[in-house]
């Protein structure tokens, strides 16, 4: 199995990037996987006190569970992913997603890149690099329609936790892509790129030529 990672920044595109990879390969090649669905469960916790977990640290990911189910495709077993509920800061306990082994699997996500351990299990790591300014308003409107959030606390949200991360976690681990796609799934020669590598890999029988 070929494993390719997705990071970049909040908004930046990657999922678009995604998304455009696998309509390309045919949706019956590849296994998507999202970090999101890998957020930490506090059940432990009360909403209130889930409110103010920072979100977009590294640490608020199960990296170790995400890294384990990326372990057991490698091996030609499913995993079942969490859910993750963002309205209520928590999994939802009666829902999973089956990841099914295949020939790629494509892992897209803030921290992708950032957690060495998820790092070592990539063969194609990817960095989709956005402006800031197109970033954030992606984040806006996705918040408000997706998520229900208001205007204020995506403001407060954005300064006191998402562009610190960003420079501190997400931005640094730029350096360790093989393939770094400006403006996100907008970059048709970037994404035709990757795919054209991945289709390499295909036709090889899960060797690079």
């Amino acid at each position: 199995m070929l494993i390719i990672g997705i990071a970049g920044g909040t908004g930046s595109g990657k999922t678009t990037v995604a998304r455009s990879v696998i309509e390309r390969l045919g949706s019956d090649k590849v296994t998507f996987v999202s970090q999101d669905n890998y957020y930490k469960d506090n059940p432990h916790l009360s909403f209130a006190e889930r409110e103010k977990i920072n979100y977009d640290h590294p640490f608020a990911f199960d990296n170790d569970l995400l890294s384990e189910h990326l372990g057991r495709l490698k091996q030609g077993l499913a995993a079942d992913a969490p859910v993750y509920d963002f309205a209520s800061h928590a999994r939802f306990q009666d829902r999973t997603v089956r990841l099914s082994p295949n020939k790629i699997a494509i892992i897209e996500g803030l921290h992708v890149l950032s957690d060495e351990k998820l790092r070592q299990l990539l063969d194609i790591k990817v960095f989709v690099d956005t402006d800031p300014d197109v970033r954030i308003l992606r984040r806006v409107l996705r918040d408000i329609q997706e998520r229900g959030r208001s205007i204020q606390s995506i403001h407060d949200q954005y300064l006191n936790t998402v562009k610190p991360m960003h420079e501190a976690f997400i931005e640094p681990s730029k350096k360790y892509a093989d393939v770094i796609i400006p403006e996100g799934g907008h970059n048709e020669v970037g994404v035709q790129l990757l795919t054209i590598l991945t289709e390499k890999y295909l036709n090889a029988e899960g060797r690079f030529a």
